[in-house]
């Protein structure tokens, strides 16, 4: 993946990107939008002829204690043969429980016990796809009393068992940092600096005082200002502008790519 800001592309800007292929670093879109194959498949596979293709993944549930879903593998390992993308990544959440799936990305303590179900299960992904996984921190609105570590510390060990990466969503450890009074400087140390392959960044909607990852924003002030500090401490790496809901004009996708670029541009020096 080159070390260059992209954006999510999403089917409303589908068209527009294949007509006028604009200046994009890389992008990356969501592997369940493109399970079925038909149409979406043949134009992702057009894209993937003139930028690099992240896939991204957001109904594994890596964390869930059901076991994981075979079929959805299988389609990922279809999917990753027929784009040969320049990354893929996982939510390190949970998503099901008693045979219910709930379309939503779920906390968990940070336990032991929970360290090793995880690991078992990201080797077994890295194995059946054939290339390493990276896992991405999650948003949350509770902390577990019962956790025995922090998150930072939680993804190096998780690094340290399996050789996973880490997708680091700065607006993520932002909206923690309101949320729950997360150390950010703490969770920025606690993680290897040379397992972080990409970072995302997005905007988030305030409700009831509480900032919710909606995606659905420019990136606020305040996540640029986390996002230099992580490039001081951590360096640039590839670098993602999400918008999922409420998405806009691709020009200003385009522009938000822009900003990111500057600033990696400012950390080489």
């Amino acid at each position: 993946m080159p070390c260059v800001a992209g954006i999510g592309l999403r089917a409303p800007h589908y068209s527009e990107v294949l007509d006028t292929l604009p200046k994009l670093g890389w992008v990356e879109v969501h592997n369940e939008n493109f399970f079925g194959g038909g149409a979406p498949l043949r134009t992702l596979l057009k894209v993937r002829e003139h930028y690099p293709v992240s896939l991204h993944g957001v109904g594994m549930g890596l964390a869930s204690t059901t076991p994981l879903d075979e079929d959805h593998l299988a389609a990922l390992c279809r999917l990753c043969d027929d784009v040969q993308p320049a990354a893929v990544s996982e939510h390190l959440c949970w998503n099901s429980a008693g045979g219910l799936v709930v379309n939503d990305l779920l906390p968990f303590p940070y336990t032991f016990e929970a360290l090793a179900h995880l690991a078992r299960r990201v080797e077994y992904m890295q194995e059946r796809l054939g290339r390493q996984l990276l896992v991405e921190n999650l948003s949350s609105y509770l902390t577990f009393s019962h956790s025995e570590m922090t998150e930072g510390e939680f993804l190096a060990e998780l690094v340290k068992r399996t050789g996973c990466g880490i997708l680091f969503d700065v607006e993520n450890l932002y909206v923690n940092v309101r949320n729950l009074g997360v150390d950010a400087g703490a969770f920025i140390n606690a993680i290897p600096a040379d397992a972080v392959k990409e970072y995302h960044l997005a905007g988030y909607s305030v409700r009831d005082g509480c900032l919710v990852d909606t995606h659905d924003h420019p990136v606020y002030p305040e996540v640029w200002e986390l996002y230099e500090y992580v490039l001081r401490h951590i360096g640039p790496r590839p670098t993602l502008i999400e918008w999922d809901t409420d998405i806009p004009p691709l020009s200003v996708l385009m522009g938000e790519a822009v900003k990111a670029q500057r600033r990696m541009e400012a950390a080489r020096g």
